[in-house]
């Protein structure tokens, strides 16, 4: 088969070794793909390599491409730009793609108008207008909004109304009860009108403190001038000051302007959250999803992040918190600063302790909280769900859709306490009464344990459709998918389970992790899912799902096996066996714990804390012993029944299948 690159292939030594930035289009003039480089022939021969060398989403994009077009620029930073400027005007489908920052109001200012005024909007183009935000709750925005106006009187009419007064030299309506301040109420010159804008706009920027004490300095003018009128209108805008400050929580100092990123990424989708932090308050934050088309690293990720978070006429802060330098942060930082100009430099930075570090962790901590809410609203979308069925049941070429899937996942520790997880979803959605445990006593690899799982899994099947019977459980129903977290040699191994088993009907698929393609058996190929696709989103979880349940399980043998172990020292009985483990709070820390940190422990002496070192020994050399509850685990979706569902005694009663 011809490759289809040669088309757009560029002749040796024609691409330039300066930097500069490239793109790919289609056979339609559609961009697919923007990218920059500092070495343009470097960068661009990655894409012209052997097409099984290359990465699957690259070999699908250089697959499509038709035509490849590069511009040369004299720097780095002048590349970054330019790159972003491209992405945002062509829209690329295999870049970074931005969802829900659109979705936050903005407090802005119109200063290009004769007469500014403060509204709110979620329209970013506004031309000439002064940004602020953006702000997460609009109800609260509007209470902002209110007292902003009475500290600051500008301007609320629309501009129909502020021309028909302007040109009769009648107040306009809003003007005659006293709700618009502008020079359409004939009680300002538009020259004045625009310093009370400029000031709240300084005061919006962190100007805080300046602003409280010039309107206070000027009642007690106006009282000790007995010109109370004033004095009383003076106090009812430091009032609101004071009420607009109490708002924002003080978490840096009063000098202190900067927004902080935070990035939580996992293989299809990464979120991002902004806090905006102006005079040491959080004025606003937000956040938003990204879907990773390429195989970009966080440092990618968080310099496409940081570029879409200034678009248009939002200015970036004198500095930039972010939890790991992105790609490129000289450039960045040269980028950013060109859109401050005449006000010094933008430095982004990783906090390490303090104040500014536990601000960065609540950021990340939001971005974490914010994909988990996406996945979940995603997962439990049933129009979603029937979508990521139906692709299934095309992309495996099966007869009918996946209504009941299965996957099994295998766990281990070094190659020792072997066990096995089975999960069920059912339309979608977990069915946590169906899930399974087996101990593998004796494997040689992990094939082999999946050959062992699948052929006693296969041997249930053959029981049930034998006998007739639909006992409780997993055995009601067959599956319709089979799912085995791996790859080809993984599926090889499942194949042939249910080939000896005589089972033809059910389909299988093996999942592989880094790249999340899926191998189908005697295929040398994988079946690759788009990075948006909803199946591939229902494959990645009930695979993350198999494998929590499995190291769930495999910690649990673990915590069991040493409260064994522990049990065989003379003197130490199960309430102290209990009693150590709550203390330590975790086996490594149990194992790694000297003679004395023992001997602290409730109920334990020097001698017995020497009795119980040597009865455990040291752990193997590279032996690590995980830690319960460090692995982050696929939160439940409404509706989803318990774990414990699978230690009740009916449960008990039907086995976990360790000795079939």
């Amino acid at each position: 088969m011809p490759d289809s690159r040669a088309v757009f292939r560029p002749a040796q030594g024609e691409i330039p070794t300066a930097p500069g930035v490239y793109r790919f289009s289609d056979k339609y003039g559609r961009v697919l793909y923007i990218g920059k480089a500092k070495n343009l022939r470097a960068r661009l021969a990655n894409y012209f390599q052997p097409m099984h060398s290359l990465m699957p989403r690259t070999r699908r994009m250089v697959t499509l491409a038709a035509k490849l077009d590069w511009t040369v620029v004299a720097t780095d930073t002048e590349s970054l730009v330019l790159e972003h400027t491209w992405i945002t005007e062509f829209k690329p489908p295999f870049n970074v793609q931005f969802k829900d920052d659109k979705t936050y109001p903005y407090l802005a200012v119109t200063l290009r108008e004769e007469s500014p005024r403060l509204i709110i909007t979620r329209n970013e183009k506004i031309r000439g207008a002064r940004y602020f935000g953006p702000y997460p709750k609009v109800w609260a925005l509007r209470e902002t909004t209110s007292l902003l106006q009475q500290a600051f009187p500008i301007r609320t009419c629309n501009d129909a109304d502020y021309k028909r007064a302007m040109s009769s030299g009648k107040p306009c309506l809003a003007g005659q009860i006293g709700r618009c301040h502008g020079p359409c109420s004939q009680l300002i010159s538009i020259e004045d009108h625009r310093t009370r804008a400029e000031e709240l706009v300084a005061f919006l920027a962190g100007g805080d403190s300046s602003q409280l004490r010039t309107l206070q300095r000027e009642m007690r003018d106006a009282a000790a001038e007995q010109r109370y009128e004033d004095a009383a209108r003076l106090r009812d805008q430091v009032q609101a000051v004071e009420h607009v400050l109490e708002k924002n929580a003080v978490v840096l100092g009063h000098d202190v302007n900067l927004d902080v990123f935070g990035l939580r990424a996992d293989e299809l989708a990464a979120a991002a959250h902004q806090f905006i932090i102006r005079g040491g308050r959080i004025r606003g934050e937000r956040s938003w999803i990204v879907d990773v088309e390429l195989d970009d690293s966080p440092g990618t990720l968080l310099e496409q992040v940081i570029q879409s978070a200034y678009e248009g006429d939002r200015e970036p802060p004198p500095e930039i918190l972010v939890p790991l330098l992105p790609e490129g942060d000289h450039a960045l930082e040269e980028a950013l600063s060109a859109r401050r100009p005449r006000r010094g430099r933008v430095r982004v930075r990783v906090p390490e302790r303090g104040d500014k570090a536990q601000l960065m962790e609540r950021a990340v901590l939001n971005a974490g909280e914010h994909l988990i809410r996406y996945k979940m609203k995603r997962a439990a979308d049933l129009t979603a769900r029937t979508d990521a069925l139906a692709e299934l049941q095309r992309a495996l070429d099966m007869t009918e859709a996946p209504l009941r899937i299965e996957c099994i996942d295998v766990s281990h520790l070094q190659g020792t306490g072997v066990v096995a997880s089975l999960v069920v979803f059912e339309d979608g959605l977990p069915a946590k009464g169906a899930y399974r445990k087996y101990r593998i006593e004796e494997t040689t690899d992990d094939t082999d344990s999946i050959f062992q799982v699948v052929s006693r899994r296969a041997a249930q099947l053959n029981l049930a459709k034998e006998t007739g019977e639909q006992p409780s459980g997993i055995y009601r129903d067959r599956p319709q998918l089979l799912i085995v977290d791996g790859g080809e040699p993984q599926v090889k191994a499942a194949a042939r389970a249910l080939a000896a088993a005589g089972i033809t009907d059910i389909a299988l698929c093996g999942v592989a992790k880094r790249l999340e393609e899926l191998w189908l058996p005697g295929d040398p190929f994988p079946v690759i899912l788009p990075r948006t696709s909803e199946a591939l989103f229902l494959v990645q979880r009930v695979r993350d799902e198999a494998h929590r349940f499995a190291i769930t399980f495999q910690r649990q043998r673990r915590s069991t096996s040493i409260a064994s172990r522990l049990s065989e020292v003379p003197g130490l009985g199960p309430k102290r066996v209990q009693g150590l483990l709550r203390h330590f709070g975790s086996v490594t820390r149990l194992r790694s714990a000297s003679v004395a940190e023992l001997s602290a422990a409730p109920g334990m002496g020097p001698k017995l804390a020497e009795q119980v070192l040597a009865h455990l020994g040291a752990p193997e050399q590279g032996e690590t012993v995980p830690d319960p509850g460090s692995d982050p685990e696929i939160p439940d979706l409404p509706g989803d029944a318990p774990d414990a569902k699978l230690d009740t005694a009916a449960d008990a009663a039907q086995g976990e299948e360790d000795g079939q």
